[in-house]
């Protein structure tokens, strides 16, 4: 059986909707135009952006618009 869900924020144990787009990437393995992504609810953007910027490797926020796919799990 394969269950779709809607893209959720990465905190651990967080299922709340995504808001926001975290994107960032690890210089020390990742070349500079590389881009890995965190979704992220309201109430934890703030607690990945810094977690993410602590490390240097918080590079952009953007709003997240679910282009209206599902992921499936």
């Amino acid at each position: 059986m394969v269950e779709e869900i809607a893209p959720q924020c990465s905190a651990k144990g967080c299922r709340a909707p995504a808001a926001w787009r975290l994107r960032w990437n690890n210089p020390k393995i990742h070349t500079p135009e590389r881009r890995k992504t965190w979704l992220a609810c309201d109430e934890h953007r703030p607690t990945l952006g810094s977690f993410l910027e602590a490390r240097g490797f918080l590079r952009e926020v953007e709003p997240f618009a679910s282009s209206g796919g599902a992921i499936v799990s």
